[in-house]
């Protein structure tokens, strides 16, 4: 069980739950029975899916890669593939299935969109990882539990939040991948860190995220220069310094990013909901 909890990341488990988790606050909830399984799922069983698939089709560039093997990722054996593929689905189907049956069929649609994005992120015929761009853009279903949570509560979706955080999620992944660049060049990925370079990347990953504060700024002021403030310094570093080793100084900084913006997004809202100030 402890190597499965290493395989799905815990560290980043955030981008599925604390998105799951603000995305019921954003309906004037502090809590919702109905939320509480998709809420579990958004913890180990999501987060299984997204990294064990992805560990079973990435073992070549894995090997290569200095950071597998710790916090930051699992370096599988091909052993473990049975193991990890019995757990996915264990997991994950039934409550798929529950989701078929206890929710708005809208709601379901866009659970189903959200793990086919994943799973194909990596699988193949379509391994989005390996497409330029589309891996990248692919990344946009991060923001998913901000539609997720209200459909399924049958609220209204605060649009500027999701699709800002859709901007975020694509920036995001090319700024993570920069660390990246040569092993997947090595093992014959062409991801969008590897087309565009370091210095390409910086400007993409730097008009998505500015995209994303442009959107948040339409929620909250506050949320949307915290946003900037962090974009801002992790892309002037990759301008100054474009290789690399950059993108793998930076990474901490990037891993934390999520916690700090959503701390912040977390408590004006919750602020808001006990002061009367949101509906």
């Amino acid at each position: 069980m402890s190597r499965l909890v290493h395989i799905s990341r815990p560290v980043l488990w955030i981008n599925a739950i604390g998105t799951g988790v603000v995305g019921m606050w954003l309906t004037g909830q502090l809590f919702d029975l109905q939320a509480l399984p998709i809420l579990v799922w958004l913890t180990l069983p999501f987060n299984l899916l997204i990294y064990g698939v992805n560990d079973i089709f990435d073992q070549d560039t894995d090997a290569l890669n200095s950071r597998k093997g710790s916090i930051e990722g699992a370096l599988i054996e091909p052993t473990e593939v049975r193991l990890i593929a019995w757990a996915v689905a264990i997991t994950n189907l039934p409550f798929l299935a529950y989701f078929v049956i206890a929710l708005p069929p809208l709601a379901v649609a866009v659970i189903l969109l959200y793990t086919l994005v994943f799973v194909f992120y990596s699988a193949p015929p379509l391994q989005f990882k390996r497409r330029p761009f589309l891996d990248s853009l692919s990344n946009a279903a991060y923001a998913l539990p901000l539609l997720i949570l209200p459909v399924a509560l049958r609220a209204d979706p605060v649009w500027p939040a999701v699709i800002g955080l859709m901007a975020w999620s694509v920036a995001k992944h090319a700024y993570d991948a920069v660390q990246d660049i040569e092993e997947d060049r090595a093992s014959g990925i062409t991801t969008t860190a590897v087309r565009l370079g370091p210095r390409g990347t910086a400007i993409w990953s730097g008009s998505w995220w500015l995209v994303s504060t442009a959107l948040f700024a339409l929620v909250s002021v506050p949320v949307a220069i915290v946003n900037i403030a962090i974009a801002g310094f992790l892309v002037v570093q990759l301008l100054r310094r474009p290789v690399p080793e950059t993108g793998r100084r930076l990474y901490p900084v990037s891993v934390a990013f999520p916690y700090i913006a959503g701390s912040v997004a977390s408590g004006l809202l919750l602020a808001a909901m006990f002061l009367g100030m949101y509906p």
